[in-house]
């Protein structure tokens, strides 16, 4: 069996499709649920494919800190217990959607969320793992 290239998979995950697996009002539903006002945010949310490692798709939540808030004074090391749980944030849809556009192509299995990465002041990224077998 010839195992499938990155760069394939790569192909299905551009941006435009991560912006349709985890879209960009999704932390607005997010705070609304969370605190009652999307205002009370601190960051926006975006989904960014970051590769094919060890058996497993790799996905990066990014966290981009909103315009007059704070991202480092936020308790974001906290986030992949309370993601890996929320029903607005579904990873479960989101690793589901994958499976979908994956296709024929191979078969996803379990997922977990890494813990948080400060990339900058004002970016942190928690690293999404799903199991994959190519077909």
């Amino acid at each position: 069996m010839t195992p499938i290239p990155d760069d394939s998979v790569a192909a299905l995950f551009s941006p435009q499709t991560c912006s349709t697996l985890l879209p960009p009002g999704r932390a607005d539903e997010f705070f609304e649920a969370l605190f009652g006002d999307a205002e009370e945010g601190a960051y926006d949310l975006a989904l960014e494919y970051a590769g094919l490692r060890d058996g497993r798709l790799r996905f990066d939540i990014l966290l981009r800190e909103r315009p007059g808030h704070c991202l480092a004074c936020n308790l974001t090391y906290g986030l992949p217990q309370v993601f890996s749980r929320h029903p607005v944030i579904d990873i479960n849809g989101l690793v589901s959607k994958v499976g979908t556009i994956i296709g024929h192509r191979g078969t996803i299995g379990g997922w977990q969320l890494g813990s948080t990465n400060q990339r900058s002041r004002s970016l942190h990224a928690i690293p999404l793992l799903i199991e994959f077998q190519p077909a």
